[in-house]
């Protein structure tokens, strides 16, 4: 792998890391059920996303 395809996948976890962070905090803060299992997903799929790109280093 290219220092160049790594500093993409970096980038990459990174970003599929806040987005979990920031939707684990709506989820802490939702009070309506639906919203808080919507993000909750949201939350299950980044991580899923970050352990794949993590995969790749």
């Amino acid at each position: 792998m290219t220092s160049k395809e790594l500093l993409y996948v970096d980038d990459a976890l990174g970003h599929a890391l806040f987005l979990s962070n920031q939707c684990q905090q709506a989820v802490n803060s939702l009070q309506d059920p639906t919203l808080r299992k919507h993000a909750q997903q949201l939350v299950d799929e980044n991580r899923r996303i970050f352990g794949c790109f993590y995969k790749l280093v």
